[in-house]
């Protein structure tokens, strides 16, 4: 397992960013949204994309537990990523899994300046490092088909799934196997495997699944998601477990492909990695010849 969880990794600059208190005026904005007064706040770490805090509120007869998200990493090639998020997840509320019910939404940032989401708080915690690693693999592969069976929304309401951007298509510097990484490229630049699209979380992985006493009690962050190849939302989930040792990865997705009765396209492995370049590139991670080694797999299981 890596010694620090993804989303943990933080620098100081990051900290200052995303953990501190919200400005006084969000908090207002909070208020007005729930009709009450917030009276505690707790910053909660392990997203390194936005500000997210619990807030504490209390009315004339409750206390309210909610999530406030900030987009405070405004990323220009994602303008609409708030609105993204609110459509996703009034779409998600009538899945048949535990996920964040929208309570407010600040859009066009009119509040503090940056586009703000008000969610319900679920239950649990990020588990990185879990006691029964088959039975936390075998429960997070269990939510994908309740995801993935979601009748379709309307065209436009949902994007279509794309192969991240990169700033630049160079093999990294360190790379052993210049040729895989060429042949990802060719692979990810032709077109996307003929499959029955499906709605996709795309951003599925164990720093998006909430536990309690060894249940799923939520699954969170739906700012990616998108329509297309079921095995997009395996493959990142598979790229995310690496550190952990390939074994683990197979197993992961043995355990999808029981629930779901379905086989696993090695295609997506190369989506995902090729989607993560611009990270990779420059100075190979802690664990980057395992990634290499992932990557040649999946491009020799394709030809």
């Amino acid at each position: 397992m890596s010694e620090v969880p993804y989303g943990f990794d933080e620098d100081d600059r990051t900290r200052r960013l995303l953990r501190s208190r919200p400005p006084q005026e969000a908090l207002a904005w909070v208020e007005s949204a729930l009709g009450g007064r917030v009276v505690a706040v707790r910053a909660l770490r392990g997203g390194l994309s936005s500000a997210m805090h619990q807030v504490s509120v209390t009315t004339s007869d409750d206390v309210i537990q909610a999530v406030l998200r900030r987009y405070v990493r405004f990323d220009p090639t994602e303008p609409d990523i708030a609105e993204r998020e609110a459509r996703a997840m009034g779409f998600v509320a009538g899945l048949p899994l535990p996920t964040p019910r929208l309570l407010a939404a600040d859009l066009a940032g009119d509040a503090t300046g940056v586009a703000m989401l008000l969610m319900s708080r679920l239950p649990g915690r990020v588990d990185w490092r879990p006691s029964d690693v088959d039975g936390w693999l075998r429960r997070m592969a269990e939510q994908l088909p309740l995801v993935h069976a979601a009748p379709l929304p309307p065209p436009g309401v949902i994007r279509p799934f794309a192969t991240y951007r990169q700033q630049c298509y160079d093999v990294p510097s360190w790379a052993r196997w210049p040729a895989v990484w060429e042949r990802a490229l060719e692979l990810v630049r032709g077109p996307v495997p003929d499959h029955q699209p499906v709605f996709l979380h795309r951003d599925f992985h164990p720093g998006n699944v909430l536990w309690r006493r060894g249940r799923v009690t939520g699954v969170v962050d739906w700012q990616s998601a998108s329509i297309g190849p079921p095995s997009v939302d395996v493959g990142h989930c598979r790229t995310n477990l690496v550190s952990y040792g390939l074994d683990v990865v197979d197993r992961f997705t043995e355990f999808w492909e029981r629930a779901s009765g379905q086989r696993y396209d090695p295609w997506a492995d190369v989506s995902t990695t090729i989607g993560w370049l611009d990270g990779l590139r420059d100075e190979a991670p802690a664990d980057g010849h395992r990634v290499e080694d992932f990557l040649a797999r999946a491009v020799a299981e394709l030809g």
